[in-house]
């Protein structure tokens, strides 16, 4: 794939990545699951496409930039923290459990959410300056069970679908 062809994507994938981070907040999960902070992570699917099509480097500045946009238009710089925390370590667990011939894109997405929400939950430690927050991790690594099977669902689709027209051949 051309350097130019990959820069474009990323740059489409970022955008889609925002808008998809935009729209997630129309979607109350909490009603469902009554947990602070409990979301889908519609933008990860960008990740993870991103991750499988473009490689580790591509996917972790979208996720980099698409923190910082996120934060200065809707956010704050708490926000920033707990978002590149948690992408970071979900954009590394992911490109290793990739590797491993056992995970599928389900597995590597499900490992990913696990990865976001251990990532969160350390920042707050250590924002907060208290280890009682890892109690809240248990339920958290739950929910992402679930939410990293929808993501992993959602994008092993767009990826079979890219692959499938062949857009990625340049």
């Amino acid at each position: 794939m051309k350097k130019t062809y990959k820069l474009a994507l990323t740059s489409i994938l970022l955008t889609l990545a925002l808008a998809l981070s935009y729209m997630e907040r129309f979607f109350p999960l909490q009603m469902l699951i009554p947990l602070p902070g409990v979301k889908m992570g519609l933008a990860n699917i960008v990740s993870l496409v991103a991750l499988y099509l473009l490689g580790g480097k591509y996917a972790l500045s979208i996720l980099a930039v698409r923190s910082l946009l996120t934060s200065v238009f809707a956010g704050s710089v708490t926000s920033f923290l707990f978002s590149v925390s948690g992408g970071i370590l979900a954009i590394l667990v992911m490109s290793l459990s990739k590797r491993v011939k056992f995970f599928s894109v389900y597995g590597v997405s499900i490992l990913g959410a696990a990865a976001h929400n251990i990532g969160q939950i350390a920042c707050a430690m250590i924002l907060m300056n208290s280890v009682y927050i890892a109690s809240y991790l248990t339920y958290l690594l739950i929910i992402s069970i679930f939410t990293g099977f929808v993501v992993g669902f959602l994008s092993s689709g767009v990826i079979k679908s890219l692959l499938k027209t062949r857009m990625l051949e340049s």
